[in-house]
């Protein structure tokens, strides 16, 4: 996907969101629900100026700092070579945000017979099944990736932490599904503990790589 693409896409989603929350802001409560915990309940609000609001403009300001990094990167050659990849990224993180926006929405105008993990929990296994297809296209740089001192100082190491991470990641995004499923305490068991394993393996996992490789 080129960037001018993946420009006209993300700004459509935005100002669509944008337009959708204008459009039932008199039917909006004054306090609309902002988070839920583990067991699908309410647990935030958040007045209605910034329910509507906020998340397309946290959403503006991700998609205008996923443009600047690649340009502003020492190893921004490296990026290029997997750039389309990394647009297709932005595209879907851009439309899980808004997805969650529109869930907000829903909920604020009164659907609530759904549980927030399980219409979550799908799409986020999706977006880190599509971080796992970024991973294996990824070559070393400073700001996308597994980042570690280990896999910013060898290509080898890089290269060999985010092909295991790449499949890790995947197995996360199938998890985080399953947790849809269940919904409540299980979901979130079932998204967490896999991210985070897989997370905290993989910096372990460089730095052997890098300790076995300055030896030889």
């Amino acid at each position: 996907m080129t960037t001018k693409l993946t420009s006209i896409i993300t700004l459509s989603l935005i100002s669509i969101a944008l337009i959708t929350g204008l459009m039932f802001w008199n039917q909006l409560p004054e306090q609309m629900a902002s988070h839920w915990n583990v067991n699908d309940q309410v647990d935030g609000y958040i007045s209605k100026f910034w329910g509507v609001f906020l998340m397309p403009l946290v959403t503006l300001g991700m998609f205008a700092l996923f443009l600047v990094v690649p340009n502003i990167d020492p190893l921004r050659a490296n990026i290029a070579q997997f750039r389309e990849t990394f647009n297709v990224f932005i595209a879907l993180i851009v439309a899980f945000m808004l997805y969650i926006h529109g869930l907000t929405l829903v909920w604020s105008l009164g659907y609530q017979d759904f549980k927030m993990s399980a219409a979550m929990l799908p799409f986020m296994g999706i977006l880190f099944i599509a971080i796992g297809y970024l991973l294996k296209q990824a070559k070393r740089n400073f700001f996308i990736g597994i980042r570690t001192p280990w896999t910013l100082s060898s290509d080898s190491v890089w290269d060999k932490t985010h092909q295991l991470g790449s499949v890790l990641f995947m197995l996360s995004g199938a998890f985080a599904m399953l947790g849809g499923f269940f919904g409540g305490t299980a979901a979130f068991w079932l998204m967490f503990v896999p991210l985070i394993g897989s997370s905290l393996f993989l910096a372990v996992y460089s730095y052997v790589l890098y300790k076995n490789e300055t030896k030889m």
